[in-house]
C-alpha cells in the first residue's frame, strides 16, 4: 500500500529525469551539428541545442515543483491527493501533446519556406524532430498513467 501512495510522485520525478536526459542528448548533438559548415546541419543543431536548454529548464523546474508540492501538501499520500495529482499530470501531458503537434506543423511550414541554402529547412527539420520526440514522450507518459489509481 505504501508503494502505491508514492507512485504518482515517483512518476513525476521519473518524467523529469527522462526529459533531462533527452535535453542533454539534444544539447550535445546540437552543438556537434552546429560545428558543421553546412547551413542545414548548423541550423538543425541550433534548434537541437536551443530546445535542449529549454527542456532542461522544464525538467529541473518540474522536479523542483514536485518536491515543493510534496513538502507543502499535508498528506501527499492521501488517495484523493494522489488521484488529483494524477489527473493534473495527465492533463498537462495531453495539453503538451497538442502543443507538440503545433510545433511540428510550425517546423514543417518553416522547412517549406526554405530559400535554397538549407538554412530554413534546417531550422524547420530541427523543430520537427524535437516536436515529434516530445509528442511521443507526452503521449506515452500520459498513457502510462491512465490506469494508475494513485
Amino acid at each position: 500500500m505504501e508503494t502505491n501512495k508514492i507512485t504518482i510522485w515517483h512518476f513525476q520525478r521519473l518524467i523529469s529525469r527522462r526529459l533531462l536526459a533527452w535535453a542533454g542528448i539534444s544539447i550535445v548533438s546540437g552543438v556537434l551539428m552546429y560545428l558543421s559548415k553546412n547551413k542545414f546541419w548548423r541550423n538543425v543543431g541550433a534548434q537541437f541545442a536551443s530546445w535542449g536548454i529549454f527542456n532542461a529548464g522544464i525538467a529541473v523546474f518540474g522536479n523542483i515543483s514536485t518536491q515543493n508540492r510534496i513538502a507543502t501538501i499535508e498528506n501527499p499520500g492521501e488517495p484523493d491527493v494522489l488521484a488529483s495529482e494524477t489527473k493534473k499530470l495527465r492533463l498537462i501531458l495531453l495539453i503538451n501533446a497538442g502543443l507538440d503537434v503545433l510545433y511540428i506543423l510550425g517546423g514543417r511550414g518553416l522547412a517549406q519556406r526554405d530559400t535554397g541554402d538549407g538554412a530554413q529547412r534546417g531550422h524547420g527539420m530541427g523543430i520537427i524532430v524535437q516536436g515529434a520526440f516530445l509528442l511521443i514522450f507526452d503521449i506515452v507518459h500520459a498513457a502510462l498513467i491512465r490506469d494508475k489509481k494513485s
